[in-house]
C-alpha cells in the first residue's frame, strides 16, 4: 500500500499541544469584559503549533492568517480582511484598518489567530494588531517561534496586554502513539519501544514524528516488512544534514 494513497484515521485534537491551543483560546473567549485578550502560543518549530491553529480554527470558526516574510502592514491588513469576506481590499492602511475593525467589533467574534507573529514584532507592525484588539476586544492568538515572548517585551504595551502565555511543549510517547495511530496503517506492527526511538530521534517534534512514520512506512513496504521495529536508526530524518563522504584518493 503506498502512503501516498493513506489517509489519517482520526482528528488530531487529542495531541496535547492541539489541547492547550484549545484552553488558551477559550481562556479568551470567556473572559471577564475588564480583561485583554491577546494570547501567545510559542514554542521551537516543528511543535505542532500551525497543526493547533489550523484545528482551532475549524473547531471555532477563527479567523488565521500567516505572516510571510516579505509582508508589510498594508498586506497583513489586506489578508485579515480576505478572511472577513472582503475580496479586494483596496485603499490606504488607516481605512483599511477601520474597515477590518468594523468588521471584528461584532459581538462575539470568533477569534484572529496570527501565525509568524515573531515577524510583525521583527518588522515593526505588532503595534497595529494591539490597535485591532483594543478597538474590537476581539481574542486574539499571536503564534510563533520561541522567543516570542522576549521580542514581544520590545512592544511594552502590547506586551502589557497578554492575558495568557502558552508554550508547545516536544510530543511525548502518549502523543507519538496517537500520530502512529493515525498514519501507520493497520496491518504493520511496532513497539512501543520503537515509537520511543522514533520520539527521541525526532526531538520531540510533530512534523519529524509524522515525517519518519512515513518514511518506516514506506521502508516497511519496500523491504516487504509488516515489522516496523526493524526500521535502522540510520534512515530517521533528524533534520542535521548528512555527513560528508570521504573523499577517495
Amino acid at each position: 500500500m503506498s502512503t501516498r494513497d493513506f489517509k489519517p484515521k482520526g482528528s488530531l485534537a487529542p495531541l496535547k499541544n492541539v489541547a492547550s491551543m484549545l484552553r488558551l483560546a477559550e481562556r479568551l473567549i470567556e473572559r471577564p469584559p475588564h480583561l485583554p485578550g491577546l494570547g501567545v502560543f510559542n514554542g521551537f518549530s516543528g511543535y505542532g503549533k500551525t497543526f493547533a491553529a489550523i484545528y482551532l480554527q475549524n473547531k471555532k470558526n477563527a479567523l488565521r492568517v500567516e505572516i510571510g516574510d516579505s509582508w508589510t502592514r498594508l498586506t497583513l491588513i489586506r489578508a485579515i480582511l480576505k478572511e472577513l469576506g472582503v475580496h479586494d481590499p483596496k485603499g490606504t492602511v488607516p481605512r483599511l484598518t477601520e474597515m477590518a475593525i468594523e468588521r471584528l467589533a461584532v459581538p462575539d467574534h470568533p477569534p484572529l489567530l496570527i501565525d509568524e507573529a515573531d515577524k510583525a514584532v521583527d518588522k515593526g507592525f505588532i503595534e497595529i494588531i494591539r490597535e485591532i484588539h483594543e478597538a474590537t476586544q476581539v481574542p486574539i492568538i499571536l503564534i510563533g517561534e520561541e522567543e516570542l515572548p522576549s521580542k514581544l517585551q520590545r512592544s511594552e504595551r502590547t506586551h502589557n496586554r497578554v492575558l495568557e502565555w502558552v508554550a508547545a511543549q516536544p510530543c511525548d510517547l502518549e502523543d507519538t502513539q496517537l500520530l502512529a495511530r493515525l498514519f501507520v496503517p493497520d496491518m504493520l506492527r511496532y513497539s512501543e519501544a520503537f515509537l520511543e526511538r522514533l520520539r527521541q530521534k525526532s526531538g520531540g517534534r510533530a512534523r519529524r514524528i509524522t515525517v519518519n512514520l512515513e518514511k518506516a512506512v514506506e521502508w516497511g513496504r519496500v523491504h516487504g516488512s509488516t515489522e516496523l521495529d526493524a526500521f535502522p536508526d540510520i534512515e530517521f530524518y533528524t533534520g542535521e544534514p548528512p555527513a560528508r563522504g570521504r573523499r577517495a584518493a
